[in-house]
């Protein structure tokens, strides 16, 4: 499988319902919340493109461009944009949905950098 193929058969999309035990006291989603499902699907995406150990090294940059209102459905797709010898970068979008009318939003944009792990959870190669 060529680098393309396997970019592209590791991108992650994971559906959700915001309901108001993720909220905070404006009615929208914790940052913290959004953070915490941002990394799993990255790694979700990171192990998909190596099939070996992943670990999160950073979050390169998180951007709230808008809140996540209780009641809405939310999109969070993951996809492989950077691999190096032992690290990959996973760039994560939350998109917004009314659960009543078309349409979504761009809410965050991320980026968070893994290592793969041989093991003795040692830096390896990410692609063998």
């Amino acid at each position: 499988m060529t680098l393309e193929e396997r970019i592209a058969s590791s991108k992650t999309s994971i559906f959700k319902a915001v309901f108001p035990s993720t909220t905070n006291h404006y009615d929208t989603l914790f940052g913290g919340t959004a953070m915490h499902m941002m990394d799993e699907v990255a790694f979700i995406t990171a192990t998909r493109f190596s099939r070996q150990k992943m670990v999160t090294v950073s979050s390169d940059r998180i951007d709230f461009k808008q809140p996540i209102p209780a009641g809405t459905i939310v999109e969070l797709v993951g996809h492989v944009t950077h691999v190096g010898n032992t690290s990959l970068k996973v760039s994560v979008e939350i998109y917004i949905e009314q659960m009543y009318a078309e349409g979504r939003e761009l809410a965050i944009h991320g980026e968070f950098t893994f290592v793969a792990l041989d093991e003795n959870k040692k830096p390896t190669t990410v692609i063998k």
